[in-house]
């Protein structure tokens, strides 16, 4: 008995390009919306004039950060409160705006955080700032 040959058309092997195109445009997504919220914008966008004299501000930013325990750091260093203002003025450098950002637990007694509030008003030319989250 004789087979007879069916002769199917072959056909050529094909890469599936819109399920990568779909993984690629998803990456993309991700890193444009990461990005957007990487920087602080604080301000309106305008159009700054030109000066020939202009210079940038140096300012020295230093972080008190009080725990769920009311334990106080300066830059991630342990310390005592009398001991802020004497730590604060060795780290600020003459001719450089000194901002302190205040990060507070949220379960840290109002008490605590009025303490070391004064500590930091005691230190001539500081800036207080206090760090909260947005809702």
């Amino acid at each position: 008995m004789r087979r007879r040959q069916v002769d199917e058309p072959e056909t050529a092997p094909q890469i599936n390009i819109v399920p990568m195109i779909d993984v690629i445009f998803a990456i993309l997504t991700f890193f444009i919306m990461s990005t957007l919220f990487l920087g602080r914008f604080e301000g309106l966008s305008v159009s700054l004039p030109n000066a020939k004299s202009a210079k940038p501000q140096k300012v020295v930013r230093v972080t008190v950060t009080l725990d769920k325990n009311g334990t106080l750091y300066l830059n991630k260093n342990q310390l005592s409160v009398e001991a802020l203002p004497n730590a604060i003025r060795n780290i600020n450098q003459p001719g450089q705006d000194l901002v302190v950002v205040l990060n507070a637990d949220g379960s840290v007694t109002h008490d605590r955080v009025v303490a070391v509030m004064d500590q930091i008003r005691q230190i001539q030319g500081a800036k207080l700032a206090i760090a909260t989250q947005r809702r």
